[in-house]
């Protein structure tokens, strides 16, 4: 953790200096994968999946009906979107059980 956390702190702050003068692609990567770290951290889903699909696959949720009225602002159907891109993923990597921990 004493390495981790302020790595994390350094790559939002150069996501903020690439979102502003770097390449697209770049800034893109790095958004998606803040996306999966809040996701997996605040939201305890998992790391392979964005907020926005966990959001749908949990919609019943008072904090995933929140995310889904948020990102209808910006984008009509967001939320289902992404769940529907991403849940081959989640459902593969649950079948194949490469969730399970493999160290320790």
């Amino acid at each position: 953790m004493t390495v981790i956390v302020p790595l994390a702190v350094a790559g939002y702050l150069l996501l903020v200096c690439v979102g502003f003068v770097g390449r697209t692609e770049r800034g893109r990567a790095g958004v998606r994968a803040l996306d999966h770290f809040v996701n997996a951290t605040l939201f305890n889903g998992y790391a392979w999946e964005s907020v926005s699909s966990h959001a749908w696959r949990m919609r019943h949720r008072r904090w995933a009906r929140a995310v889904i009225w948020i990102t209808d602002r910006f984008q009509k159907n967001h939320c289902e979107r992404a769940n529907r891109r991403e849940q081959p993923v989640v459902d593969l990597v649950l079948a194949k059980g490469l969730h399970r921990q493999t160290i320790f």
